[in-house]
Parts: structure tokens; C-alpha cells; sequence
């Protein structure tokens, strides 16, 4: 028996910034999802998704995505990644069990395609072909082809790279990853609000695409290569949702910048109000957040120990992440639930990676 973990991850600082080039820092979690099964003799593929209550069964010869059992596709396109790399397969028997909410913007999608990866890399021997940043690449194109999201690489990654007690810098230019020590006596709130967040609906995509018209607009190759001061001083070449757009990317970027030397610092204020920055700039410029989200920020501002707030993940939807003083865990909670009826919380660290246990 093979057990593949990966942890679902909260993103910190740096909204819509991965696909545009520009810098992210994230945490993993202390919940995710385990791939646990065997290799079987055939080519036949065998899935049973243990919360759903559900069975996927198809063969490795006829790979295609689901419509019957979308959450199947997630898998499905890790296996045809695998598959145009050239690299060997065979059939498996698996089993998913999973205590990330999905939906909750904690990325239970990059989660299970970096479990199943690393499954498949163990299962069929292919370390020495396939580095974690490779990983993370099929499951991104895995859910490029299969699930229709055009998403950047910050999830995966951050599933894979997590360290316990540690931020993860990502630089989506470069591909540069360092683990950022955090103060230790911080604590984060997950507050999911219950608002179902389904990227596939456009939502996603239109911004991405928003993004992209504004830099070539601009005349680069991404936002991470424009500054605050440049965007404005060319403001005229955007449209005025355009504008927005970049408004939004660019001063994220460069949050992400003051927020890894306020980490540096152990300035765990200055970190918490560029969170709070950071949703504001979500809700006026990328508009990707919604009332409940908001209405979950504007009381954790008001709760003592609660440093900062913000929408987590792709927004519209989904979960705000709280970081609060040890020993306020408990009140920010109840704040939040009693603010919002059928939000739940997760207390969380910062958490380690994916990992396989044979």
C-alpha cells in the first residue's frame, strides 16, 4: 500500500499575481488530502472518492475527461501528463480521502493533483525524471486541459513546498522558492464562508485574460514588469477595467515585497494591515470578492489580537484567511461564525508539504 499526502495551502499575500509573473507568499495547511492504493497488472484505472461516496472507473488506454464524475478529472489529467511525458505507467486501484472543505479557496483541487503525482512518481519509479518542480507543472496543466481552469503554479507549489512554521516566497517569474520563517506565536483562521467558488464558471479565466490585454496593452510581457508609478503614468493605453485589473496585480506584487521584509522584521502588524490592504485592493479594483467576504474582513478588523484579514484563493467565493495573536483564536472564531451564519473555521500553522509514505 502507497499513501501520497499533499496539503491544501492559504495564500497570504499576492492575489491573482502567479500567472502574471509576479510573487506570492503562501502557507500550506494542516489539512489536505491522501491518495492511498495499489498498482494493478492492467491498464485499468480504479478511483473511489471516500467523502463522495463515488467510484471512477476507466482504463489508462482510453483517457478523456469526465463529464459524469467531474471531480475524477482532477486525477485523470495528472495520468495524461504522465503519458505525454513519455514516462510509464499502469493501471491503479486508489482511494481519496480528503478533510479539505471543497469550494473553500484552500485549493482541494491542487491538492489532490499534487497527491496523485506523487503517488504516480513513487508507484512507477520516476524520481530521478521528475523534479517537485515538474510536479507541479503537470498538476497545473492537469488542470489546464481537464478541468478548464487556466491556473498559474502557486498552488501547486506551495502544496509541495510548505514547511512547517514557514511562509513559502514563490517568484513566478524565476521559479524561485525560499520557506520564509514566521513569528511562532502566530496562529491563522481559515473562515469559510460557505459561498460555493467554482473557477470554472469564467470567473478566473476573464480576469487572466483581463490581465493579459493589459500588458500587452502596456508593451511587456506580464504585470510583474511594470511598478505602481509606471502603470499610472500609462494609464491612458487601458480601458478602465483593464486598469483595475493591473491596479490590483501590481500592488500586490509589490505587497508581497514589503511583506517578506516585515517578516524578516518579526513585524507581524505591518504584515496584517498589508492584508487587509490587499482586500480592499480585491474588492476595488479585481473585484473577486463578494459580501460575505467582506462582511467576514470587516469583523475580524474589529476583534482584539486579529492583525490582518483577507479574501484567500481565487475569490468569489470561498474562505478569507485571519492572521491572529496566540490565546484569540477562539474569540476571532466565534466572532466570525456568529457574524456570518454557516461560516466554519479551521485554526491552522503553517504546515509541511506533500510526502509519500509506502
Amino acid at each position: 500500500m502507497i499513501k501520497s499526502y499533499a496539503p491544501g495551502r492559504a495564500e497570504l499575500l499576492g492575489n491573482h499575481t502567479d500567472y502574471n509573473g509576479g510573487l506570492v507568499l503562501s502557507i500550506a495547511v494542516e489539512r489536505g488530502i491522501l491518495v492511498s492504493g495499489e498498482v494493478r497488472t492492467n491498464s485499468e484505472i480504479l478511483i473511489y472518492a471516500r467523502e463522495l461516496r463515488q467510484t471512477y472507473e476507466g482504463s489508462l488506454d482510453r483517457l478523456e475527461p469526465s463529464t459524469e464524475k467531474p471531480w475524477a478529472n482532477y486525477l485523470l489529467g495528472v495520468f495524461d501528463e504522465f503519458r505525454k511525458r513519455g514516462l510509464a505507467l499502469g493501471g491503479v486501484d486508489l482511494t481519496i480521502q480528503s478533510d479539505l472543505p471543497p469550494g473553500a479557496g484552500l485549493s482541494s483541487s491542487a491538492a489532490l493533483e499534487t497527491a496523485t503525482a506523487f503517488f504516480l512518481r513513487h508507484a512507477f519509479g520516476h524520481g530521478a525524471s521528475l523534479d517537485n518542480l515538474e510536479m507541479a507543472r503537470i498538476g497545473q496543466a492537469a488542470e489546464h486541459r481537464y478541468a478548464g481552469v487556466k491556473c498559474g503554479l502557486l498552488d501547486q507549489i506551495s502544496s509541495i513546498y510548505g514547511k512547517a512554521g514557514h511562509a513559502t516566497f514563490i517568484d513566478c517569474r524565476s521559479f524561485e522558492v525560499k520557506n520564509i520563517p514566521l513569528p511562532d506565536d502566530l496562529r491563522f483562521v481559515i473562515a469559510n464562508s460557505g459561498v460555493k467558488h467554482a473557477l470554472v464558471n469564467g470567473e478566473y479565466n476573464e480576469r487572466r485574460e483581463s490581465c493579459e490585454a493589459a500588458a500587452h496593452a502596456l508593451g511587456v510581457h506580464n504585470l510583474r514588469e511594470v511598478d505602481s508609478a509606471t502603470l499610472e503614468r500609462l494609464a491612458g493605453k487601458l480601458s478602465p477595467a483593464a486598469l483595475k485589473r493591473a491596479r490590483h496585480v501590481v500592488g500586490e506584487i509589490e505587497r508581497v515585497s514589503a511583506g517578506v521584509e516585515a517578516l524578516i522584521q518579526g513585524d507581524a502588524k505591518d504584515f496584517g494591515e498589508l492584508m487587509f490592504t490587499s482586500h480592499r485592493s480585491s474588492i476595488e479594483n479585481f473585484e473577486n470578492s463578494c459580501p460575505e467576504l467582506d462582511r467576514l474582513v470587516e469583523v475580524a478588523r474589529t476583534v482584539p489580537g486579529c492583525l490582518g484579514a483577507r479574501l484567500s484563493g481565487g475569490g468569489f467565493g470561498g474562505a478569507t484567511i485571519n492572521l491572529v495573536e496566540p490565546g484569540r483564536e477562539a474569540a476571532l472564531v466565534e466572532a466570525l461564525e456568529k457574524a456570518l451564519p454557516g461560516t466554519t473555521c479551521l485554526v491552522t500553522k503553517a504546515a509541511n508539504g506533500a510526502h509519500v509514505e509506502a
